[in-house]
């Protein structure tokens, strides 16, 4: 039997990708081959995943997204994801890097239930289109699902799923009005929406709050217990949050997931920790930053105080305390 994955890819090295600078006409589209699909299947998978994951399952709708996370007990997350309902169950989409490990801390709490977890990364993939007016696009062409992504960059931004043969479908109608990029581009369009993605490098580093994942809809408090969920609770409800995530740039040579930063006013230890990080299209870093605010309104360097210097940005949405 073929591998459809291997299809995909093998399809995809016979486009040519461009570098996406701001001005390309159109819009562009991107195959996010860094993320992988895992299906969760059964009577009881709704209500399995509501009990483990930090939004809410059970109010989705077929074609409906959320974001969400999955916590350690201690409430640190040990991924994001995006929680995606189709007819046949629901689809947890997450960076491949992690999803061996989260498919199996999840099976060993599916006990009983009538739950199934596969992954499907071979045979459901991923595009992303960034485009001034995603209501132009038609995806009627290929079987899948569609979701609204978060605006970056000017761009309002949709996500679709489906079978390899479908992509390809898609892909050919779309390249006649966008151009192809890579999963580079479509990561610094997620910086520039302050969205944050965990991977192997910042695994169990963040609560959800540092991240913003509360700020991004990417956690439901009126849901039921979920692992980590009373320290989670805890940190959204007794006073000032005094970590958050900011949005920074620097002309650094290589600026990584998981890089230290520091605060010139401290340059002994660390005052805060790289997100995500990536070029943007003028060739400079772009990167989110979960960052002590005290040490926001000083001088930052990557890597070292004597290290790049760090400027920081405007986020799209306003940094505010629990209320």
């Amino acid at each position: 039997m073929s591998d459809p994955n291997a299809h995909w890819l093998e399809f995809l090295s016979t486009q040519v990708m461009s570098s996406a600078s701001r001005g390309l006409p159109g819009g562009v589209m991107a195959a996010l081959t860094h993320l992988g699909v895992l299906a969760v299947s059964g009577a009881d998978a709704d209500n399995f995943l509501h009990n483990q994951l930090t939004n809410d399952v059970l109010e989705l709708t077929p074609g409906a997204m959320h974001l969400g996370g999955y916590c350690s007990p201690k409430g640190r997350l040990l991924t994001t994801l995006f929680i995606w309902k189709s007819d046949e169950g629901v689809m947890l989409v997450m960076p491949r890097e992690l999803l061996p490990g989260i498919q199996k801390r999840l099976q060993m709490f599916v006990l009983r239930s009538k739950v199934t977890i596969s992954d499907v990364s071979e045979q459901m993939v991923l595009i992303g289109v960034a485009t001034p007016d995603a209501q132009s696009i038609s995806f009627s062409d290929a079987a899948g699902m569609t979701a609204v992504w978060p605006t970056a960059a000017g761009l309002q931004r949709v996500l679709w799923l489906g079978s390899v043969e479908s992509a390809i479908r898609l892909w050919n109608t779309l390249l006649e009005s966008l151009t192809p990029t890579n999963a580079s581009h479509w990561r610094w369009l997620d910086i520039r929406a302050g969205l944050p993605m965990v991977v192997e490098a910042t695994r169990e580093r963040f609560v959800p709050q540092m991240v913003n994942f509360d700020l991004v809809g990417g956690v439901n408090f009126r849901k039921g217990c979920y692992p980590g969920q009373e320290i989670v609770a805890r940190s959204q409800y007794l006073g000032k949050l005094k970590r958050r995530m900011l949005l920074a740039c620097t002309q650094a040579q290589v600026a990584t997931a998981g890089m230290e930063i520091f605060s010139e006013t401290d340059p002994g230890q660390p005052c805060g920790l790289v997100v995500n990080a990536e070029k943007n299209p003028d060739g400079a870093w772009d990167l989110l930053v979960e960052i002590k605010l005290d040490a926001a309104q000083t001088p930052v360097h990557l890597g070292a105080a004597s290290g790049d210097l760090l400027q920081f940005l405007e986020l799209p949405y306003i940094i505010r305390d629990p209320e």
